[in-house]
């Protein structure tokens, strides 16, 4: 953050207000998910209530998938407000793959992005883009748990997430091994919750302002007739180039909404559209730095292979659709 500073300071002092108030605001909003989530999570570990939500998405691993990627596909959640509810699941003991499941649809749909789309993209497209989330988020599910079941991925925390959620953990014979709903009647509970609470919200705090702060420079130095330059015409490679595009130049589900409707306008294969939204939403540079920060480099390569491959396929079906 000093280093991003200290450059715009030297190199464009104008922008040093813009990007804190863009930075502001953007954690002003996700605020709310932040702390719900880790104050879930502390809520759980506190209470000895992970136990339980591990034993109930440790059965019938095909429903908990489906379910996670339904809930996922209708969840308001975007990109980096999507981190700390995942962090809250793993820290809780839920099993990677119905998270990864939720993971990946959460950030490309949702009830107010339905709306928006349907009145700026039309409807086929709008249904094609939920289709898309749910289909990809059950793809990453099932994808993940035969992962799983080879014996990949046991420990998916980073070190850093893994060393707060273990210090939270430390105190457990402490605490008492039982449930106990009301944990604030119990001293040592009360501060497995505190210190849960602060490491957490510290560590993914940390890198949600670093990736706002990042994005705050994209959306200032990548306009949108750059992205019209890359993406306009239906040539063959608009679709792999939509993808590509998406990791760099996606802002947010809401803003991508008119943009892509102006390129579409333009001549702009759908296929490629729907590519670049399914990609940028979940792959873009702010939420992968969060992402990286939270899981092992195996998992966030896993993470990542799987959305831009399932955003591809997304885009290539959508346009042979439509097209015939």
């Amino acid at each position: 953050m000093a280093a991003i500073y200290l450059g715009l300071a030297l190199l464009a002092p104008d922008r040093v207000p813009e990007s804190l108030k863009f930075v502001a605001v953007a954690l002003l909003q996700i605020s709310p998910f932040l702390l719900f989530s880790i104050a879930v999570a502390a809520y759980a570990q506190a209470s000895g209530s992970e136990k339980l939500i591990q034993r109930v998405f440790s059965g019938r691993p095909a429903a908990t998938i489906a379910a996670a990627a339904l809930f996922g596909s209708l969840s308001p959640f975007c990109s980096c407000g999507v981190i700390p509810i995942v962090a809250g699941l793993l820290a809780a003991g839920v099993p990677l793959a119905p998270v990864m499941a939720f993971w990946i649809s959460s950030p490309l749909m949702d009830p107010e992005m339905f709306i928006l789309s349907a009145a700026a993209l039309g409807l086929p497209f709008t249904l094609a883009k939920t289709l898309a989330a749910f289909g990809i988020g059950l793809i990453g599910g099932f994808a993940t748990l035969a992962a799983v079941r080879l014996g990949w991925f046991e420990n998916p925390l980073s070190a850093g997430v893994a060393k707060c959620c273990g210090s939270a953990c430390s105190s457990d014979k402490e605490a008492g091994d039982g449930v106990l709903w009301r944990f604030w009647e119990d001293a040592p509970r009360r501060r497995k919750f505190n210190n849960s609470l602060g490491e957490n919200g510290w560590f993914l705090g940390k890198w949600l302002t670093l990736a706002f702060a990042i994005e705050s420079l994209m959306v200032a130095y990548i306009p949108a007739s750059m992205v019209a330059d890359w993406l306009g015409g239906d040539a063959w490679w608009t679709i792999p180039a939509a993808v590509a595009a998406g990791i760099p130049a996606y802002m947010n589900g809401f803003a991508a909404i008119p943009l892509m409707a102006g390129l579409i306008d333009m001549g702009m294969a759908e296929g490629a559209a729907l590519s670049f939204m399914v990609a940028g939403g979940v792959t873009s540079i702010p939420a992968a730095m969060a992402v990286f920060a939270l899981v092992r480099g195996q998992v966030f390569a896993w993470y990542l292979m799987i959305s831009l491959t399932g955003s591809l396929a997304a885009g290539i079906l959508y346009q042979f659709t439509i097209t015939g």
